[in-house]
């Protein structure tokens, strides 16, 4: 795992000056990769390629990058991992080729070399985004993995093409000139985060999941703009693709069948990410997604297994106690950080430098604190993420069927229920549940947001709309404008069944905006490297080949993966409602964290923001202390206004940076 950047100068440009700025882009990605860094460049050309290295597998000088390929012609810089380049290079010694290394970068240059850039990339198992410069072609190749594990930011500048791992790297390129996308920002305080199609800066651009872009310094002098640039992006694997022909090409067997496939696809998953040269661990909250990777993480190591996670001291929040039952049972070697507010109050001024977007998550601050806890003992933890999206985890999923059954009741029962929902919400805001005779649990459901959700939902009047208030299902826009375009910006397969639709929508949108931003940046923030097995493509796509009720029976999501737990963990430990990385912040922005909430308001009023509203804010501010529970909106809202007081500080303190000779280079 590591951090990469690149310029590429247009073939009209007239000065090689700008590749002098690759050693500050490279250096501002050093907590991505603290174990060495390395520049290369053709100034003849017009490339410059840098790297900062996070040492994980073949840790001597052989694995350093920028690496040439055996015969010279391809130069490379690479973040991530290929799991399967051990088997990968049996292959190619087979076929003739030879190694000086051990490292999975070596491999992917003579696979490239010997088979072909995009073939090369489907045989690919990994998580990765990688700069191929072609010395031959003078061509620039940009690739990112299937699901978006692994970023990569694009930015057109006048004379330059510039790319990075991170926004921070491109903000110190000094041909760029930050200019806020008001539809970025816009969408950001709908879903909390900024889209993945989208970024906050005009100009700059991700580079989608599963794709190549392809570019020379010509190419380059003729499109200039972000959106010409991305009619250069070419689609090497479609998620679209993948359901589609799921659904086309079902698997088939029985229940135990089913389960042992995935058990066989799991095994080998977890186990090419066990592959490491230094200390490993993984991230376990007790559901059932980290218990099933701890679970087969210990089923295949000779030793107990290190095993990380957060408590909290709020009822209905802590999720500790369930770790540590399944970590007792699995035998891991076990760490907990307990979070209280004081603890989330001192990292919360820290979070706009480690998302460089405006990103309001509240989860992101126990994985950012769990991340930091499990660097102390590993350099690479193992992460439950993607069985949500994979198997159906989300209250939307398993509750799709049933709401969609109530569409065939008479319109007036249902606006009855819905009624009766929003009274139960607004008993939970009143405290009027309080005096009844409920679980922690329920009344933490009844106290969130869920319930008025619920009533939204009853009252949709037909399956494409109860679709868009399942998969939207947006805070209130606390800005001066609604987005101009779909925050989704994905093309859909034409599914026929709701789940598969909201399981798709949450693949392609969510994940790689939501989920994986968070854990990348949360992970790398502290060098520690974070691997995905339920994200495995051959996982991904064996999801799609499964019939629903695979996924959600009896009510429940995940059917498939709780079969696969049994074999590993008592029914005790499995069966529990699903909660969540959730954090206590209504509570905290009422209490311990009001004051710095306040402090940002004042600010906010006082900027005159072009983006936030403060009248809307300030009701909702209201409302919140009054006993309502608007933290999501708020949560955005605040995320928002610390990004950007970050952001004008720091373009009032860019100065003068010393560049590095690349004479040398």
């Amino acid at each position: 795992m590591c951090g990469i950047a690149g310029i590429l100068l247009a073939s009209d440009a007239t000065d090689i000056k700008p590749l002098q700025a690759i050693g500050r882009m490279t250096a501002s990605l050093r907590h991505r990769g603290p174990d060495g860094e390395g520049l290369w460049a053709d100034r003849e050309a017009g490339i410059a390629l840098g790297h900062r290295r996070l040492a994980i597998v073949d840790l001597s000088a052989a694995g350093h990058q920028p690496m040439h390929s055996a015969s010279g012609r391809y130069v490379i810089t690479f973040n991530g991992e290929i799991y399967n380049f051990r088997d990968l290079r049996r292959e190619l010694e087979s076929a003739g080729q030879t190694f000086q290394g051990a490292s999975d970068t070596e491999v992917m240059l003579s696979a490239i070399e010997h088979w072909g850039l995009e073939t090369a990339l489907k045989r690919f198992a990994g998580m990765f985004v990688f700069a191929l410069w072609d010395l031959k072609t003078r061509s620039l190749y940009l690739a990112r993995d299937r699901m978006g594990k692994k970023p990569l930011y694009v930015a057109s500048t006048r004379d330059a093409l510039v790319f990075a791992s991170e926004l921070k790297a491109i903000n110190t390129f000094p041909g760029f000139s930050p200019d806020l996308d008001l539809d970025a920002a816009a969408a950001m305080l709908s879903t909390g985060w900024v889209p993945d199609h989208l970024c906050i800066w005009r100009g700059v651009f991700k580079l989608p999941p599963g794709s190549v872009l392809s570019i020379t310094a010509a190419n380059y002098a003729e499109d200039r703009s972000a959106d010409r640039l991305s009619q250069r992006i070419h689609r090497w694997w479609s998620l679209a693709d993948v359901a589609a022909d799921g659904r086309r090409n079902p698997a088939t067997g029985t229940d135990e069948d089913l389960v042992d496939e995935l058990d066989n696809r799991l095994r080998l998953a977890v186990r090419e990410r066990m592959i490491a040269d230094v200390p490993l661990g993984g991230f376990l909250s007790g559901g059932i997604d980290s218990s099933a990777v701890i679970a087969l993480m210990q089923a295949q190591s000779c030793k107990p297994v290190r095993s990380f996670t957060i408590s909290f001291a709020e009822g209905g929040f802590d999720e500790a106690p369930y770790a540590a039952a399944v970590a007792r049972h699995l035998g891991t070697d076990h760490s907990e950080l307990h979070l209280s507010p004081s603890a989330a109050r001192d990292v919360i001024p820290e979070l706009p430098q480690v998302w460089d977007e405006p990103f309001a998550d509240e989860s992101q601050i126990p994985t950012l604190l769990v991340a930091r806890l499990a660097r102390q003992h590993v350099t690479v933890a193992l992460s439950g993420d993607g069985g949500d999206e994979c198997f159906a985890g989300y209250g939307r999923h398993f509750m799709a069927e049933r709401l969609k059954r109530h569409l065939r009741l008479p319109r007036q029962l249902r606006r009855t229920l819905a009624a009766g929902a929003g009274f139960f919400a607004r008993a939970g805001r009143d405290d009027v549940i309080g005096k009844l005779p409920l679980s922690a649990s329920a009344r933490h459901f009844i106290r969130s947001d869920r319930m008025e959700r619920l009533a939204r939902l009853l009252t949709a009047s037909n399956e494409d709309e109860l679709f868009q208030r399942l998969a939207r299902p947006q805070a209130e826009n606390l800005g001066r404008q609604r987005p101009t375009e779909p925050i989704y910006g994905h093309g859909g397969p034409p599914l026929d069944d709701l789940l598969s639709r909201l399981l798709c929508d949450d693949m392609a949108g969510y994940l790689p905006g939501d989920i994986l931003v968070k854990l990348d940046r949360a992970t790398m923030a502290n060098s520690l490297e974070g691997r995905c097995p339920l994200l495995d493509h051959r996982v991904v796509e064996f999801s799609w080949r499964l019939p629903s009720n695979m996924k959600v029976r009896d009510g429940a999501g995940k059917w498939i993966l709780r079969q696969l737990l049994r074999r590993y963990l008592p029914q005790h430990l499995i069966e529990r409602p699903k909660q969540g990385f959730d954090v206590p912040i209504a509570a905290w922005l009422r209490g311990p964290l009001r004051n710095w909430a306040s402090d940002l308001l004042a600010d906010m009023r006082a900027e005159s923001s072009d983006v936030l509203d403060a009248a809307k804010i300030d009701a909702c501010w209201r409302d919140h202390i009054d006993g309502q529970n608007r933290s999501r909106e708020l949560w955005s809202a605040l995320m928002f206004q610390a990004w950007r007081s970050r952001a004008n500080r720091q373009a009032q303190q860019t100065g003068p940076i010393h560049e590095p000779d690349l004479a040398g280079v």
